[in-house]
């Protein structure tokens, strides 16, 4: 006989599931088989509490090897268990033997309901157990299938038919359906908490609208949602009331950054965890600045040249509160030393007016102080900086410093993201965005250079970001001995240069091929691009502020 062990909290519809597998013809099933040895151990008190003690087996060494694992009729056995039931000291054999699955459920819609039967508590509840006994499991190799109650209730079907084929069982339609009132099964303690589900002959479908929640259990509910929501991570089959499941969820441009730390307000977090109050400014109303830092061979290029912009940007936007420079030196430091990250690294590091007391558009709202985000990636250039990128011109123009000046390094990008879209749509790398008087100002992400006839020229920063990969480049050209002139440049004459790049700190140099269709040159990388290339990286491999730590290879 193989054993089957159900793992939940209470009021989780798990002995709904339990009636679901007793309609099987290849399974006998046990009500929480520990919980006398629970009761026993602990003395919580219930009602039934004597009773229990009087009637099962108390002796937790007893249950596992001769109730859970002892002789059977059938082919399986189904162990439903409340994860607080499970007790140190039990033998090893309850978890490394059997099959184990865990089912969860969203406190906000068990508080209400738990207090009708007894005053809920962390414990009660009993998430962080649950989150010891996937840990455990994943640790013995033997990782538990975890499935959603309310996705149970969504979709019986096809949330047991994904179970059965994570238990390697076969589904049967007979677990859809049952005879209303009670099974032999039960425990004795089922006048007291299973007199729904008497009623009851399926799966009931989820309530529209929850009931209000009891605030006084707030504090409670803020103590186990996180638990939740780190088993819910490893749900199959995610329902959502907004949405249809992603499935399979996306795969990550550099699979390596599925497991990241991020610095999030005073504090590093893991890649899941790494989020801000809807309160704050940036989900408000984009209200916040930010720079792209590179780091390479254990050196920040242009640090200092970045939080100059990024202090720049936040006094402009006369932000308060903000952390000082060094304080923000110090969580990008930290945030790279704790991911390891010494090279090939990109960090989008942000800065955002902070959390509101409500929500609104005013800055008096601010009382926080600023959020500081540093998120840090492996993250190569993310251009074709050998064979080239293909450009089209969109059709949304950059915005006018009238309206919104391209100075302030702000987060809010729709003027940008729109070009961007255009791009996407004509699979294109990116989009060139020309100014109110037609002229070529930057492209949805990066500056621009063109060279004719030896004369390198990009346009004057009236209406795009000044970049520092720009300034620096522009110094590479002087110093290289080119001539290098800023200038309004037309789009004509990006269509018949001899060479186009493009700079910007997340791709760096990049060789343009090819705009709105024409060949620009000779259709590869020119001789001043790979010039400027070349002095570029070994201007990158040898300046930079040096990460506390880093010892070369």
């Amino acid at each position: 006989m193989e054993v089957i062990h159900a793992w939940s909290a209470p009021r989780s519809l798990s002995t709904t599931l339990m009636y679901s597998f007793a309609q099987r013809d290849d399974i006998e099933v046990i009500d929480e088989p520990l919980y006398a040895a629970f009761l026993k151990t602990t003395s919580v008190d219930r009602p039934y509490r004597d009773e229990l003690l009087s009637k099962m087996e108390c002796d937790g060494e007893k249950v596992v090897k001769d109730i859970i694992y002892g002789p059977g009729n059938k082919k399986y056995r189904f162990c439903k268990h409340i994860s607080k039931q499970r007790l140190l000291g039990l033998p090893s054999e309850l978890m490394s033997k059997g099959k184990h699955f865990i089912l969860i459920r969203n406190p906000l819609n068990i508080l209400p309901s738990f207090e009708k039967i007894h005053p809920p508590s962390f414990l009660e509840l009993g998430l962080g157990e649950l989150v010891s006994i996937y840990s455990d499991l994943c640790q013995m190799g033997t990782p538990p299938a975890i499935i959603d109650a309310d996705e149970l209730q969504r979709d019986p079907e096809a949330t047991l038919r994904s179970l059965c084929d994570d238990l390697a069982i076969p589904f049967q339609a007979s677990m859809l359906k049952w005879v209303a009132g009670p099974i032999p099964e039960d425990g004795l303690w089922a006048p007291w908490w299973y007199k729904t589900l008497h009623k009851s002959t399926s799966f009931s479908s989820p309530e529209k609208y929850t009931h209000t929640f009891p605030l006084k259990h707030y504090d409670l509910l803020e103590q186990c949602l996180p638990l939740y929501n780190i088993l819910r991570r490893h749900v199959k089959h995610k329902s959502s009331l907004l949405t249809s499941p992603i499935t399979p969820p996306p795969s990550l441009p550099v699979p390596e950054n599925a497991k990241l730390l991020a610095w999030v307000g005073d504090e590093i977090v893991p890649r899941e965890m790494a989020k801000v109050s809807v309160f704050d400014s940036v989900v408000q109303g984009g209200d916040s600045v930010w720079e792209g830092l590179r780091i390479y061979k254990g050196k920040i290029f242009k640090l200092e040249e970045h939080l100059d912009r990024l202090c720049d940007s936040a006094k402009a936007l006369a932000f308060i509160n903000v952390p000082t420079r060094e304080e923000i030196k110090e969580a990008i430091f930290r945030t790279l030393i704790t991911n390891g990250m010494f090279d090939n690294t990109h960090i989008r590091l942000s800065l955002t007016r902070g959390k509101k007391v409500t929500s609104g558009m005013s800055p008096a709202f601010n009382r926080y102080g600023c959020t500081l985000i540093v998120l840090a990636e492996w993250k190569p250039p993310v251009y074709d900086n050998e064979g080239g990128i293909v450009l089209v011109t969109a059709t949304t123009r950059r915005n006018s410093p009238n309206n919104l000046d391209s100075k302030i390094h702000h987060n809010n990008l729709l003027n940008n993201i729109l070009a961007k879209i255009e791009s996407n749509n004509a699979n294109v790398d990116d989009a060139i965005m020309l100014d109110k008087d037609g002229f070529v100002s930057e492209t949805n992400a990066t500056n621009i250079f063109m060279v004719k006839k030896d004369r390198v020229l990009t346009p004057h920063a009236d209406y795009c970001l000044p970049g520092i990969t720009r300034a620096t480049v522009m110094e590479l050209v002087v110093k290289e001995n080119f001539i290098l002139e800023e200038r309004r440049i037309s789009l004509s004459e990006f269509h018949t240069a001899d060479e186009v790049w493009t700079t910007g700190t997340m791709g760096e140099l990049s060789p343009v091929v090819k705009i709105d269709g024409r060949v620009i040159g000779e259709g590869k990388v020119g001789p001043v691009t790979r010039k400027l290339q070349s002095a570029y990286k070994k201007l990158t491999d040898g300046s930079g502020v040096p990460i506390p730590t880093y010892q070369e290879p």
